[in-house]
C-alpha cells in the first residue's frame, strides 16, 4: 500500500516476491523487514525465523525458495552466508557473514545471547555453545560449493566500509564478480539502505524485466565544485603542503541529490576526462566518485574524452557539446544555472 508520508517505489519489484534472510540474533521483525515492505510497497515481502541450528535452517530456507519462487533474496550478516547457498535465485548479499564461526569466537558472540527482535516462538534468549559454533563452521564449508557462471551473474555482494565485525569482501571477491563497497556499519541504516542497496534492486528488477532506462550521461565538471577532485596546494613548494592530507573538492549544491532522484527513472553514468598525461587525476577522479556517488556509479563511469560521441538520451555537461545526438543540458548556463533548475525540467518531463 502506497504511504504519501515515506519515500517508495511503487514501481520496483512490482508484483514480484522478495525474500529476506536476517542476521545472528535477529528475526523477521527486523527493522529491514519493515522497511522492504515500506519502500517495496508493491511487492511480496517474505521472511521467516531462521531456526538456530544451521543445518535446520538451511534446510528452512531452501524449503521456503521451492515453496515461494523469489524473484530476489536478499540476506545480511548470517543471512547473506545462507543466501550465497540458495543457488538459482537473484541475490544481494550485505556483509555477509561467511566465516560466521570465526566471528562467533573473535567478538563474544558466545554463551548467553539474547536476540535483538521478537520471534513467532516467544524465545528471546539463547545459548551459543562450542557445540553449535562446530556447526557454524561446518555449515560455511558448504559455502560456494555450486558455483558456475551463471550464479556468478546473479550475486552481488554488499560490503560496508566501516564494519567493524565481519571483513569478508576478499574472500567473496574470490568467487563472485560484483562486490561493491558502500558507507555504512555492519548494520544497516536508513541512508545506506536507501543509497546502497536500493539502486541495486533496481539493477536487478530492470534485468528481470528486461527494461532498458533512458540514459543520461553526466560530466564531472557538473559534479565536483572546481571540476577536479582533490584541491591543489596553495605553494607547490612547501614540504608541508606536498606531504600534508589531500583535501577532496565538495561536489556542487544540490548534485548528489539531483544524482539521486534522476537513477530513479534514468539510467545515469558519470563520464570523466581521461588525463593520458597524468594518470593520478584519472584515480583521483574515481576516488572522489566512489566517495560522494558511491554504489550507484558502479560500473557507470566512462573515462572518455569525447562525451558528444556517446550514444545516450541525454548529456549535462558544461560545455556545449553540440555533436552530441540526444538532448544537452549545460550546467551553469543561462537556462540551467544550478542543478536544482535540471532537476525542475527533469520533473516536467516525468510529471
Amino acid at each position: 500500500m502506497e504511504n504519501p508520508y515515506i519515500k517508495q517505489f511503487p514501481d520496483l519489484m512490482a508484483g514480484k516476491k522478495v525474500m529476506y534472510v536476517h542476521g545472528f540474533g535477529s528475526s523477521a521483525q527486523s527493522g529491514t523487514v519493515h522497511r522492504l515492505r515500506e519502500v517495496l510497497c508493491n511487492a511480496t515481502i517474505i521472511a521467516e525465523d531462521v531456526p538456530l541450528h544451521p543445518q535446520e535452517a538451511i534446510t528452512m530456507l531452501r524449503e521456503l525458495c521451492e515453496r515461494e519462487k523469489p524473484d530476489l533474496i536478499i540476506g545480511t550478516s548470517m543471512g547473506g552466508m545462507y543466501a550465497e547457498m540458495l543457488y538459482g535465485y537473484d541475490r544481494i548479499l550485505i556483509n555477509p557473514a561467511l566465516a560466521i564461526g570465526d566471528t562467533m569466537v573473535t567478538h563474544g558472540l558466545t554463551g548467553a545471547q539474547h536476540f535483538f527482535n521478537p520471534r513467532k516462538d516467544g524465545i528471546q534468549d539463547f545459548i551459543v555453545t562450542k557445540a553449535m559454533v562446530k556447526e557454524y563452521k561446518e555449515i560455511t564449508t558448504h559455502c560456494f560449493s555450486g558455483l558456475n557462471d551463471d550464479e556468478r551473474r546473479r550475486v552481488i555482494g554488499l560490503f560496508g566500509d566501516r564494519d567493524d565485525l565481519v571483513h569478508t569482501y576478499d574472500l567473496f571477491h574470490d568467487h563472485y564478480p560484483t562486490a561493491i563497497w558502500f558507507h555504512g556499519e555492519h548494520r544497516m541504516d536508513d541512508h545506506s539502505y536507501m543509497q546502497s542497496v536500493m539502486p541495486v534492486i533496481r539493477w536487478i528488477d530492470d534485468r528481470q524485466r528486461g527494461y532498458d532506462r533512458p540514459v543520461v550521461y553526466v560530466t564531472t565538471d557538473t559534479l565536483i565544485s572546481g571540476g577536479v577532485a582533490f584541491q591543489p596546494p596553495k605553494d607547490p613548494s612547501s614540504l608541508n603542503e606536498r606531504f600534508a592530507p589531500r583535501k577532496m573538492n565538495q561536489p556542487r549544491p544540490s548534485a548528489q541529490k539531483a544524482f539521486r532522484r534522476l537513477i530513479e527513472t534514468y539510467n545515469v553514468y558519470v563520464v570523466a576526462p581521461m588525463r593520458h598525461d597524468d594518470r593520478k587525476m584519472n584515480s583521483d577522479i574515481m576516488e572522489w566518485i566512489e566517495e560522494y556517488i558511491n554504489v550507484p556509479a558502479y560500473n557507470h563511469t566512462i573515462f572518455c574524452n569525447q562525451p558528444e560521441l556517446l550514444i545516450g538520451d541525454f548529456l549535462i555537461s558544461q560545455q556545449p557539446c553540440e555533436s552530441f545526438m540526444g538532448t544537452v543540458i549545460q550546467h551553469s548556463s543561462d537556462t540551467f544555472k544550478t542543478w536544482e533548475e535540471i532537476l525542475t525540467y527533469f520533473e516536467r518531463l516525468n510529471p
